[in-house]
């Protein structure tokens, strides 16, 4: 799977197939194709499995209780920042041309998106029973994918921190 998703990342969805992915992998594409029989079934369960993934090492990075507000605003932010944002970013856009991928990746993003708002509610200690307050945690995630966005042309690392800032700082005023 994670050979799938680098594959993804790197090369975009016309350089990445299940040769290319059986090869990285150190499998033969036999193998590969016996457990993914199209591309799009390699590539929306790669990206499904590490998203699964990264969400549970966001959630392990604060079992021991509630952090900081920009640490976790960082946190979130960074799982827009990689590896998997940018292999996401590849199937949206092959998604956007391909109708036979399309429904899937709809339906991946959305289930992948309420996930990552639970996520984000869990660790901000955000009460969305609180007018206002769903709205503006869905802001924040939309905020950071548009820096997973900026990011991916140019290393924005230094805009990113005082905008991750600002945030954790404008959440801490919404919140409380």
């Amino acid at each position: 799977m994670e050979a799938a998703v680098s594959c993804l990342a790197e090369h975009g969805w016309a350089g990445s197939t299940v040769a290319v992915v059986a090869e990285r992998a150190g499998v033969s594409r036999g193998a590969a194709q016996h457990h993914f029989p199209t591309r799009e079934d390699l590539f929306t369960a790669a990206v499904e499995y590490v998203a699964e993934e990264r969400s549970t090492a966001v959630r392990t990075l604060f079992q021991a209780g509630p952090a900081a507000r920009p640490v976790v605003v960082e946190a979130l932010v960074d799982m827009y920042t990689g590896t998997l944002f940018r292999a996401a970013l590849q199937l949206w856009v092959a998604a956007s041309n391909e109708e036979q991928l399309r429904p899937r990746v709809t339906e991946l993003e959305a289930r992948v998106g309420r996930e990552t708002h639970r996520i984000a509610v869990e660790l901000l200690g955000a009460d969305e029973s609180v007018p206002g307050v769903r709205e503006t945690v869905q802001g924040l995630l939309d905020m950071a994918r548009g820096l997973g966005l900026a990011n991916v042309l140019t290393d924005d690392t230094a805009r990113r921190a005082r905008v991750v800032a600002q945030w954790a700082r404008i959440l801490d005023s919404a919140l409380t």
